[in-house]
């Protein structure tokens, strides 16, 4: 087949008959997406959300009888990722290749159950790409011109404004850039768009992200900018290789190219296209829901079917991400208490599409609660009483099992069924899986009330032993239910407990017509054991003890990956232009220091800028308060130091020095001179930590106006993480810290120059 014919959204067979007429004759197919993942840094909990998500999806679309076809994958160009392989002394390629594997490690090691995964360096990728890039070209909706603006390098978005403009979405400086580009006419599609969102209502879900990407687009659509030429670490655009295709053209066509399209074997795209579900982050909304339909409307391609973004997980009240210094891996999960207890506490205690929050001590007790008290002690004593009282076998006809009509648990079931698959179809995974714990807290209440033990106890007639066995027979058709609904969830404990109830490979059972009664009489249980054993206090504390470790392990890495990078870039350019700061010794590493040790390096670290202070995370901006002018001081003058090395006004002109006001302030266990700040730039939140606790007491400090460098590269302090100093002043012979303050009434998150 052609390439031109390969393009097509659907073709025709040799009997006339479009793909789509062949797909209703035979099995269902699901096409589902996740957003690929950029490899900037390693995956954390939030990458796991959106993929476990998409798991648990794709198995309860295939327990139904779908033809599921699951894609992920990783998003590896752009001059991010550019700057992130220089500043760990490796090329892009392996930069984007290491990382990339870990995700795809991960995803391994939790079983998920993807069927494509997709890397943007692939050959693959690339040849369909450029040839989406030359569809559009020959359809006349891309053309070339000239762009000088605003751009962030961070989230590789164009913003309108002028030079000093905040990135919209993740709040930095943007860059101001000058470049001829190639525009993809985004404009012609602003009334196209918006007939699609009214048409199709479930477009874009849930109702919040649609309002919002509605409004953006009736504010007016401008041409978009496709392509860069001021670096080089992406696809070529075909014919003009100077320029390289815009890095979210080339991330969102990932769709539609690993199935094919465009090349010489286009089934799977013709197969799956277009996709029922695409899952991602609120935060990506306005590249998937405007340019992503823009770009096949312009290709003359069927859109996805629905495109659902989900919240924030959040830490500590931010959401997750390396310049925040707040990841959660998930591998310190696994470690402790398996992927069943991750992907459980994922869907059951956030509301999908909502922001959620995660701790360790709400996944301990959310774990312990529904996992090992509930589900796993109604499988346990339910299954060891069948073995205690009749050897292990079920005994009633499985049509025949009936509770008393006082517990209702059949209709129950049915009911708990039909809420399950519904609230699925919904994306609501927590209220299908509260569905079913209320139906399970009806089967324990069942056998609490009826204690079939007792009844034994009392009395061991034939009478009395059938009733007994009715009620465990209940019990055990209950757990078949509740097991085969939970599975797409926790597949390896329902795995488990499929077998224990003698039922075999729950892998190869067929779960789409579930319906209370299928139990066989007879069926003899297999090996009994436990399914979620229960977790004891030192689990939250081991895990937030591996946490810290992977944490200072990742950044000891990046030191060093740093520091020899800079190594190999002075053997190739010369000497240094700075000595290192005086007193400061290469060997001494973080980890070896004591607290007070740590807040000394740092003020010597910052020997250009005076007695600078602090470690950082960023988190949510919060309503700016008064201005509090710093106190004054009767200390003695300083002694005229000695003179320091001159630097040029351009090295100055790199360190950014930001105004913040100070909202929280604490002390810090166990460090005398160490203070625990946030401080608020107006556009984001830093976490601060600092050796001041000597000179300033917490309650001082709040609503307190002081300086930092906004833009210092992380470091990390007692398992905080550093993104930034506060200035300060070293008075007398003991170097008492002043920080910097104001007279006037200075804007908080502008700048010093």
């Amino acid at each position: 087949m052609t390439r031109s014919a390969a393009g097509r959204a659907r073709s025709l067979n040799a009997d006339g008959m479009s793909n789509q007429e062949n797909k209703q004759e035979s099995k269902p197919t699901f096409f589902l997406t996740t957003p690929i993942y950029y490899v900037n840094a390693r995956p954390h909990l939030g990458h796991t959300y959106t993929t476990v998500a998409a798991d648990t999806l794709a198995r309860w679309k295939r327990m139904r009888g779908y033809d599921v076809h699951f894609l992920t994958g990783t998003d590896e160009h752009g001059q991010k990722i550019e700057r992130s392989a220089v500043r760990t002394g490796k090329t892009p390629q392996e930069f984007a290749a290491e990382v990339s594997s870990e995700f795809r490690g991960l995803w391994d090691r939790m079983g998920l159950t993807y069927d494509d995964f997709i890397r943007t360096t692939e050959d693959r990728h690339k040849r369909s790409v450029q040839y989406l890039f030359s569809e559009l070209q020959k359809r006349g909706f891309i053309y070339k011109g000239t762009y000088s603006g605003q751009y962030c390098v961070w989230d590789e978005l164009y913003v309108e404004g002028p030079p000093g403009t905040h990135c919209p979405d993740c709040g930095r400086i943007t860059e101001t850039v000058s470049e001829e580009n190639y525009f993809f006419k985004l404009s012609a599609f602003e009334r196209k768009l918006l007939e699609h969102y009214e048409k199709h209502p479930d477009f874009i879900r849930p109702e919040a992200r649609r309002n919002e990407v509605m409004a953006f687009v009736r504010g007016g659509l401008r041409d978009l900018s496709i392509s860069r030429t001021s670096f080089n670490w992406g696809i070529p655009v075909p014919g003009d290789e100077k320029h390289v295709i815009y890095v979210w053209m080339d991330a969102l066509a990932n769709y539609i190219t690993a199935l094919g399209y465009g090349s010489d074997d286009p089934a799977n795209f013709e197969k799956y296209w277009p996709a029922d579900v695409q899952l991602i982050g609120k935060e990506i909304s306005r590249f998937h829901c405007v340019y992503w339909p823009a770009f096949l409307m312009a290709a003359g391609l069927p859109l996805p079917k629905s495109i659902v973004a989900h919240g924030w997980l959040l830490f500590e009240q931010s959401k997750m991400s390396k310049s925040r210094g707040n990841i959660v891996r998930a591998e310190t999960i696994l470690d402790v208490l398996g992927a069943d207890a991750l992907r459980y506490f994922l869907l059951r205690e956030i509301v999908f599409g909502q922001d959620g929050s995660f701790s360790f001590d709400a996944l301990v007790q959310r774990y312990n609660a529904d996992l090992a008290n509930g589900y796993g002690n109604l499988v346990s004593r339910t299954l060891t009483m069948i073995v205690k009282y009749f050897n292990g076998a079920v005994s009633f006809p499985g049509r025949s099992i009936h509770a008393s009509p006082v517990s209702g648990i059949e209709n129950a079931a049915s009911d708990c069924i039909k809420s399950f698959n519904k609230h699925f179809e919904d994306f609501q995974f927590s209220a299908a899986l509260e569905a079913v714990w209320a139906f399970m807290k009806i089967v324990d209440a069942y056998l609490t009330a009826e204690a079939p033990w007792k009844k034994l106890a009392q009395s061991n007639d034939l009478p009395m032993q059938n009733r007994v066995k009715q009620i465990l027979d209940t019990a055990a058709e209950s757990i078949r239910i509740i097991t085969a609904l939970v599975y797409p969830v926790i597949p390896d404990a329902a795995a488990k407990v499929w077998k224990q109830l003698g039922l075999g490979d729950i892998t190869k059972a067929d779960l789409k017509d579930l319906q209370w009664g299928d139990l066989r009489p007879g069926t003899k249980l297999g090996e009994l054991g436990p399914v979620f054993p229960r977790a004891e206090k030192e689990a939250i504390e081991r895990m937030q003890k591996m946490e810290e470790d992977r944490q200072a392990q990742s950044t000891a890495d990046q030191e060093a990956a740093s520091e020899q990078a800079a190594l190999s870039q002075a053997k190739t350019s010369g000497p240094a232009e700075q000595p290192p700061p005086p007193h400061v010794h290469e060997s001494q590493s973080a980890a070896a220091m004591s607290p007070e040790q740590e807040a000394d390096a740092i003020s010597q670290q910052a020997a250009a800028i005076p007695e600078v202070r602090s470690v950082s995370a960023v988190l949510d901006p919060v309503p700016p308060g008064q201005p509090i002018v710093a106190p004054a001081t009767h200390a003695a003058p300083p002694q005229p130091a000695e003179e320091a090395p001159k630097i040029a006004i351009e090295d100055f002109a790199k360190v950014e020095l930001r105004v913040a006001i100070v909202r929280v302030a604490e002390r810090v266990p166990k460090a005398d001179r160490l203070l625990r700040l946030e401080v608020d730039l107006g556009y984001e939140r830093r976490q601060i930590v600092a050796g001041i606790a000597e000179a300033y007491t917490p309650e001082s400090l709040i609503g307190r106006k002081v300086v930092i460098v906004a833009n210092l590269a992380p470091r990390k302090l007692r398992g905080l993480e550093s993104n930034g100093m506060i200035v300060a002043a070293s008075v007398g012979e003991k170097g008492k810290p002043v920080l910097a303050g104001f007279l006037e009434d200075v804007e908080i998150g502008a700048r010093l120059k």
